[in-house]
């Protein structure tokens, strides 16, 4: 059909175009945070819980750019601008049976999940105990290499659904990571396999210094899924209830067997890519004042405001408790000794295998001491 049409003189490949009228992304929350005529997809405890999660992100970003600044904290990668995106679709997941396959933008998702806050500040203090996951934390490694965690979300899921749970997967990845091998086999393999995973996309509107508009000429992210046989969905990232709504969809569907989604979160990333850029070098002034007018915190206090249920003492008490478990976990952070050379040996294995054990031994020789 398609070769009969595409021969025909009065045919063209247009015709088999998507009409490319820019797409309005799912939306509960009016930038002023108004809710819209129906029913609220998140109680209001849960609403108030979330926004702890987002003001609590906000703080710790402040102080560990703050730490870097001062040479005490490595170079990372801040989620300001993005709490309602990671917190929205962290707070649809039950850390219980749920899986977190990370980048390393996802700070408030991988608390929530259970992940102790003092290890997240070690791990870019460059401790390797800051790599530890505890055992009852489902979640895996944060991934620095682009797109690399997307497989094994993938294979993760796979495994899941073949043992027979009712886990979901979730991994994280932003708009430049879809450009990636690795993203377009994983959804293949995911649509195939019917694996219980959620494809979240942060459009964040750059790849470090590249844009959107250089990554693809589609007109969304989430039009790709279709190619895969996956569902995409396009969804306001500044808006939690509407993140958490699709996001609890997509769980659901992939919880009862219905297999993947791809979530392409629509947000802005207001900060840096991380502490070592410089975005005033490529992002234009304008265009960050207008997203910064739409800030997910400021509008969420103000759905909540809106209710009679949000007040400026409140938001007060918030942030200083916030404020006070972030200097607890640096605190417990700064004072973790450095790890020595030895570490190199250190969970690597549950086992260690003769080679290894004889390795060690060699090490401690060589350098003097005991392992």
């Amino acid at each position: 059909m398609l070769v009969r049409a595409w021969n025909s003189a009065e045919m063209s490949i247009s015709r088999f175009l998507p009409d490319f009228a820019p797409i309005a992304p799912f939306s509960r929350l009016s930038e002023s945070g108004i809710l819209d005529s129906g029913s609220a997809p998140m109680s209001d405890a849960a609403v108030i819980e979330a926004l702890r999660y987002m003001v609590l992100t906000r703080v710790f970003d402040d102080k560990a750019t703050s730490m870097q600044r001062q040479g005490r904290f490595g170079t990372f990668s801040s989620v300001r601008g993005q709490e309602a995106s990671v917190v929205g679709a962290a707070s649809a997941l039950d850390p219980k049976r749920d899986w977190i396959v990370p980048q390393y933008r996802e700070f408030p998702a991988l608390i929530r999940h259970g992940y102790p806050m003092e290890n997240f500040a070690l791990y870019f203090m460059g401790n390797p105990k800051g790599g530890i996951i505890p055992p009852e934390v489902n979640m895996l490694p944060m991934q620095i290499s682009l797109a690399a965690q997307i497989p094994q979300a993938t294979g993760l899921a796979w495994g899941l659904k073949m043992q027979g749970g009712d886990g979901v997967v979730i991994t994280f990845f932003g708009d430049g990571a879809s450009s990636e091998g690795d993203f377009h086999e994983s959804l293949n393999l995911a649509g195939i396999v019917k694996a219980p995973v959620i494809f979240f996309l942060q459009n964040n509107g750059w790849a470090i210094s590249t844009p959107r508009e250089s990554q693809t000429a589609a007109r969304s992210f989430a039009e790709r899924a279709i190619g895969y046989g996956v569902e995409g969905v396009i969804v306001d990232g500044n808006d939690l209830l509407a993140v958490h709504e699709v996001t609890a969809s997509a769980v659901a569907k992939a919880r009862a067997g219905g297999g993947p989604t791809l979530i392409e979160s629509v947000t802005y990333r207001t900060g840096a890519h991380n502490t070592a850029d410089d975005p005033s070098r490529y992002i234009d002034q304008q265009e960050l004042e207008k997203w910064q007018q739409k800030d997910p915190v400021t509008r969420i206090e103000n759905y909540l405001r809106s209710k009679g249920i949000w007040n400026e003492e409140l938001a007060k008490e918030m942030h200083d408790n916030c404020a006070e478990q972030v200097e607890v976990a640096m605190n417990i952070a700064r004072n973790t000794p450095l790890a020595t050379s030895d570490a190199l040996f250190d969970h690597v294995y549950a086992q260690p295998p003769q080679r290894m054990l004889d390795q060690q031994v060699d090490w401690a020789n060589r350098n003097g001491g005991a392992t």
